[in-house]
């Protein structure tokens, strides 16, 4: 038995020695030859190679096997290294540019860049603005049941009961609808909420500040007409039957980047529209009703319930091109349970070239830092505007952007929520809509017959009907309107 064993283990060794044998330096330099003209030789050249070398077709196949396994495996080592240098040349560059931005320096205050300590600041102060508005209403319920002023906490502002009724429920005040109801417009009175802003109004602008301010105004005419012109990147077609564009806010954020203007609180919602369209009145004809407060609140009676003229920065040409001024208005939605929005805005003629004009409005904050009653204005209109360009034949082109941050510290009711947050509301497509029916108004008096004197107010019995329309208008607005806080 062991010697049949052995001799079946020699008979093994012989036949793996035969089994497993080096190719010749000829064949392997013939075989590579071919393998860089052919890697996946067919059955007849392989055929062929086997005569030619002696080799069996089978042992051709499986040389061009391995070594197609083995180029494989060199090329993926090759991707590896290279791919790891990558990998450390940019974590190198990563180090680099966090210890830079650890160092960097704003170039235009000089100081460190905004840290995160920054961030929690804004929330510590809207935080406490929210605490400060609630104290007040508070303290403002308490006085009134009590009878006497809460000595604990600080004075508020006496509620005047004498042309106001108390309609809440219960005798109580509600956050929504704040603790009293105006019915001065009831009674034919003019006293409504839009003659009484809900923020200080300066009667002029210091002379140390008119600098800065034409200089915001230029920057945002400069930003309005980019916004204006600007394509399908910025601006996307809502879906809907009207296709209304609306903004793109991370493309605006990345375009017109800010410091600190990527940091919006929880309840600030942002509203960007634009519309053009053709209007029956000349450019000329436009550009003074914008300039004029009177004018702008008679054109838009359902959108501006109220507009003044602070103080006028600069008298341009004609009162046209060049000029600016400070305005004040209230923009308002016919229902008493949408609060009324306040603006103080600059409004910025220029004319861009001969028949083209452009008129730019962006807020400015005249709210003093030690405010005692609710914080700085809630909304806060970024730079908007339109460009009108005169048509020639009765006709203007005009393209309006309308551009807004809204902070809703009250929750927007479930009736509108969807037409406000949709830009329906104060939208471009809404401006636009009503400049159109204004100018169409002004149009079929004109076609009348009434001198053009008449049709801008000279006529007391064509103001008289203005006026009542108007005060019909604001009835049904102001009614049970709440009260800013």
């Amino acid at each position: 038995m062991d010697f049949g064993d052995d001799v079946m283990d020699g008979s093994d060794a012989q036949h793996r020695k035969k089994r497993y044998h080096r190719h010749t330096p000829r064949q392997i330099q013939q075989l590579e030859a071919m393998f860089k003209e052919c890697p996946h030789p067919d059955e007849n050249q392989r055929m062929q190679l086997s005569r030619e070398l002696g080799l069996e077709p089978r042992q051709i196949k499986f040389w061009f096997q391995n070594r197609r396994t083995q180029m494989k495996a060199q090329h993926e080592r090759q991707d590896n290294c290279f791919l790891r240098a990558e990998n450390d040349k940019i974590r190198c560059e990563n180090i680099a540019m966090r210890e830079a931005l650890r160092n960097v320096i704003c170039p235009t205050c000089g100081g460190p860049p905004v840290a995160d300590d920054y961030f929690d600041e804004q929330k510590l102060r809207m935080e406490n603005a929210r605490l400060k508005e609630e104290l007040d209403r508070v303290s403002s319920l308490t006085s009134k049941y009590l009878g006497r002023p809460f000595t604990q906490l600080p004075p508020v502002q006496p509620l005047s009961m004498s042309s106001s009724l108390d309609l809440s429920v219960g005798g109580l005040g509600s956050p929504a609808l704040g603790p009293s109801l105006d019915l001065d417009l009831l009674s034919g009175g003019s006293s409504g909420y839009g003659h009484h802003p809900a923020f200080h109004l300066p009667t002029a602008v210091p002379e140390m500040e008119r600098p800065m301010m034409a200089e915001m105004a230029t920057r945002a005419m400069d930003e309005l007409i980019r916004m204006a012109q600007a394509g399908d990147q910025l601006w996307a077609r809502a879906a809907g039957p009207d296709g209304r564009e609306v903004l793109n806010v991370d493309t605006y954020d990345s375009i017109f980047s800010k410091p600190g203007s990527s940091f919006r609180g929880p309840d600030v919602h942002v509203e960007g529209s634009r519309d053009s369209g053709l209007v029956f009145m000349s450019a000329i004809g436009l550009v003074d009703m914008f300039m004029d407060s009177s004018k702008w609140m008679e054109f838009f009676p359902a959108i501006v319930s109220n507009a003044r003229t602070i103080d006028v920065l600069v008298n341009g040409m004609a009162g046209r091109s060049g000029s600016l001024v400070l305005m004040y208005e209230e923009l308002h939605v016919m229902s008493p349970v949408v609060p009324t929005r306040e603006l103080c805005f600059l409004r910025y003629c220029r004319q861009i070239e001969h028949g083209l004009w452009a008129i730019a409005d962006v807020s400015v904050d005249l709210q003093p830092c030690d405010a005692r009653f609710g914080a700085p204005p809630r909304s806060c209109r970024l730079p908007s505007g339109c460009l009108i360009a005169d048509m020639a034949n009765g006709y203007s082109k005009v393209t309006w952007v309308e551009h807004m941050e809204v902070e809703d510290r009250v929750p927007i009711h479930l009736l509108y929520r969807d037409l406000i947050l949709s830009g329906a509301a104060f939208g471009a497509h809404r401006w636009l809509a009503a400049l159109q029916r204004a100018c169409e108004r002004c149009a079929c008096l004109a076609t009348a017959g009434m001198p053009p004197r008449d049709i801008a107010g000279g006529n007391k019995r064509a103001g008289c009907c203005c006026r009542v329309g108007n005060l019909v208008w604001y009835g049904m607005a102001w009614r049970g309107r709440p009260r800013r806080p």
